[in-house]
C-alpha cells in the first residue's frame, strides 16, 4: 500500500509536537526520556527534529505519559480538534 504524501499542514504539526516535546523535556535529557517512555532514543530525537511528523498514537501516548502530558492538552496545544487529529503513522 502506497501511503499518500503528507501535506504542508501535517509537516508544520510534526513540527509544533516536536516542539512541544522537547519544550516539555525541560532539564530532563532525551535518553531520560527516552528510558521513561519506552520510545527509543533515535525515535525521540527524530520526532523532536519534526523528521517524523507522524508518529504513531501509540508512540505519542508513551511520550506524553513520560513527561506527564495530558493527550487533550496536547490536542489542544497543536491546534488540532480531535477529530482531525492524524497521529497514525
Amino acid at each position: 500500500m502506497v501511503r499518500p504524501p503528507l501535506t504542508p499542514e501535517e509537516r508544520e504539526r510534526g513540527r509544533r509536537l516536536g516542539a512541544l516535546l522537547r519544550q516539555a523535556r525541560g532539564d530532563r535529557t532525551a535518553a531520560e526520556v527516552s528510558a521513561a517512555s519506552g520510545v527509543s532514543l533515535e525515535v525521540l530525537r527524530k520526532i523532536e527534529s519534526g523528521r517524523v511528523p507522524t508518529p504513531t498514537f501509540f508512540t505519542v501516548a508513551a511520550l506524553a505519559h513520560a513527561l506527564g502530558l495530558p493527550l487533550d492538552g496536547l490536542v489542544e496545544q497543536l491546534g488540532d480538534s480531535p477529530d482531525r487529529t492524524a497521529l497514525t503513522a
